[in-house]
């Protein structure tokens, strides 16, 4: 194999060299800004090899050569910069090359490169970077880049020892990649080749579109290579599910199944005994669950205690962080880590109360697909039910100051499973609408000087209770009051919070839903004529809406090519009743309308009696992800709300 490796390198110097006559033609031929209207660089190519030892090490040599075509374009590419993690890869800037719009060459120095630790924030595990400086460029430059990297992107909890041992990815022998086919900017030409030996033979999948694939035998080794021409620039759209769920992309893996890598994940965190108990967790656990009189009270009251005791600080605790879990009793100790640790200790401590736990691992944000290339990014816990024997999710990361056992915010994603016997991959499940409720309802007048006296309720559950919460958990007391006139500020600047009373304390998320009482007074509310007011009610503009995610959708787009998502399935339930005083007779009222579709089922307006006019508005957003197809109604409910809030209601008085 070293042999082959330098052969390679051989083979790659030799073509730089032959490459280095015909890269100026190919950069005037490629085409300019004017070819590319709204690009400010062109990716000329974009060639990845990939040599994979018997052990799974991988050696990827990667050729770039970019064109300037804007002083945008020359600006972001001033500096080559890569991430890497010393402790699973290495990464080397082996070459850099300048071609000028004056046909001036300039290669640089690779002592120049820069080797320094990588900004971090809530995660310290020693990550670096690689950078070297180009400097200034103009439209019509061009930029080539040699990089070599060997290693993969996660370590074990093991001393993987000197040299390229510590390279060899966790599953020893196994190899995976996952390729995007597609870019921000445009590329005339992608190539990813990948060779392996002949008993490792690669399934791979191209998905979201074509690329040209070929099969080769050389030598030993199975060579792959996709080829991808003319990719343009990928748009998307506005609230669109990830890019890596709807664009081009390449996935190879030599892993049979899902359910190979559910027994390794199993395996490698059951031989490290990662959730052995000790009397200390044993005495926190029986103090725990004293008062416990079900197994789903045993469960929240653990799951709860390892999301808001075991602090969110990744600081590194071992030979390197990734697949295996840290020890219980480390984290016992420790009271921080990531969300591996959380999930660790919340096994540690269910396994301890008598239940069945496991890890699993997940995708926060994009789609998990049937290829089996490690495609996670979250740890969460799964614990066997004592009642219906199934198992159940729970994530300790997401639960402080949520009223779940399982973030709905990650409802319909994949994740897998760590347990005997393994398992396939699968979808966690849609949450109903109305565990996520907010409910506004209020009594209100209107005076003859326009002013609004008024009493409302404000009441919510799960994750959109905690979007209320969030205003008083993220806050200090003494800002509670403040952060709550703000709300009603965003509805008047003349606005006055008379009064507030909370049902229970805000930070008690457990004692119960939210519930907000307020008191509000709006002097010049309502705009004054000689014979009419003109408002609209306050529960009917917008007020709170914070928790109501929906209205952050731009409705201007008709139709959609692409999935979308929201924050989370939820429902909204507002009604008001006012009377204005000395009111004689409603003139004008936003029309009365309702609709249920495949994205959003409402209805809501007005009804008037005397001087009384009673506003409501309801909506039910059953998904977190929607079809393309589910736009229409989700639009129109969205649409019919923001013109309620737009539309005023006009009444004359005596």
């Amino acid at each position: 194999m070293r042999k082959r490796l330098l052969l390679l390198l051989c083979l790659v110097s030799i073509r730089i060299i032959s490459q280095a006559q015909a890269i100026p033609d190919l950069i005037s031929s490629c085409g300019t800004k004017s070819d590319f209207p709204g690009a400010n660089i062109l990716v000329v190519f974009d060639s990845t090899k990939v040599q994979v030892e018997a052990s799974g090490l991988s050696h990827v040599f990667t050729h770039r050569l970019t064109k300037i075509l804007t002083p945008a374009g020359a600006k972001s590419l001033s500096v080559v910069k890569y991430d890497y993690d010393p402790l699973s890869a290495y990464v080397e800037i082996q070459g850099v090359t300048l071609y000028h719009a004056d046909g001036t060459l300039e290669r640089l120095n690779p002592s120049l490169v820069m080797d320094y630790p990588a900004p971090a924030r809530a995660i310290y595990w020693g990550s670096r970077e690689k950078m070297i400086e180009v400097g200034r460029l103009v439209p019509g430059d061009a930029v080539e880049i040699f990089l070599y990297r060997k290693g993969f992107t996660y370590a074990l909890l093991q001393d993987g020892g000197d040299g390229d041992e510590r390279y060899i990815p966790p599953m020893k022998g196994q190899f995976y990649d996952i390729v995007p086919f597609w870019s921000s900017d445009p590329v005339r030409n992608k190539v990813y080749q990948v060779s392996v030996p002949k008993d490792k033979p690669l399934q791979y999948e191209f998905y979201n579109g074509e690329a040209s694939s070929k099969l080769e035998m050389r030598d030993d080794q199975l060579v792959y290579t996709f080829t991808k021409k003319n990719i343009s620039s990928w748009k998307g759209e506005s609230r669109s599910v990830d890019p890596s769920d709807i664009a081009p992309k390449l996935l190879v893996s030599s892993t049979s199944d899902w359910k190979a890598k559910s027994l390794w994940f199993y395996g490698v965190n059951e031989d490290y005994k990662s959730f052995e108990t000790n009397p200390a967790i044993r005495e926190k656990v029986n103090a725990l669950l004293k008062n416990a009189k079900t197994e789903i009270d045993s469960i929240s009251i653990l799951t709860h205690w390892a999301g808001d005791e075991i602090r969110y600080s990744g600081i590194s605790m071992g030979k390197g962080e990734g697949f295996t879990l840290h020890k219980g009793s480390m984290d016992f100790t420790d009271r921080c880590g990531v969300c591996k640790d959380k999930a660790g200790m919340l096994i540690t401590m269910l396994r301890t109360a008598g239940f069945e736990a496991y890890p699993a691992m997940t995708m926060a944000g994009s789609r998990i697909e049937k290829i089996p290339a490690d495609q996670f990014n979250h740890c969460v816990t799964v614990v066997k039910s004592r009642k219906d024997g199934k198992y159940h999710l729970l994530d300790p990361t997401w639960v402080p100051f949520v009223r779940e056992l399982w973030s709905s915010a990650e409802q319909q994603q994949n994740y897998l499973m760590g347990v005997p016997g393994g398992a396939d991959l699968a979808e966690t499940p849609v949450s109903s609408a109305q565990n996520h409720y907010l409910r506004i309802s209020g009594v209100s007048m209107i005076r003859l000087d326009g002013t609004l006296e008024g009493e409302y309720t404000l009441t919510a559950e799960g994750q959109t209770d905690a979007s209320v919460r969030s205003m008083f958990t993220r806050a200090y007391c003494a800002d509670w009051a403040n952060n709550l006139e703000k709300e009603v500020l965003r509805i008047s600047p003349l606005a006055q919070l008379v009064k507030v009373y909370y049902e229970n304390d805000p930070y008690d998320y457990q004692a119960g839903p939210i519930n907000i009482h307020f008191r509000i007074r709006i002097p010049d509310f309502a705009r004054v004529t000689h014979d009419e007011l003109i408002f609209t009610p306050l529960t009917a503009s917008g007020f709170f809406k914070r928790a109501m995610p929906h209205l952050t959708f731009e409705t201007t787009l008709e139709k959609r090519e692409y999935p979308f998502r929201d924050r989370t399935s939820h429902s909204v339930e507002i009604s008001e009743k006012i009377s204005v005083e000395n009111g004689k007779e409603f003139l004008s009222l936003p029309e009365r309308t309702s609709e249920s579709g495949s994205g959003a089922a409402y209805r809501g307006g007005y009804k008037s009696s005397g001087n009384e006019l009673t506003f409501d508005f309801s909506a039910e957003f059953p998904k977190r992800i929607y079809q393309a197809t589910d736009w229409s109604s989700f639009r129109a409910a969205v649409k019919y709300q923001n013109q309620l809030a737009e539309t005023p209601v006009i009444v004359k008085v005596k």
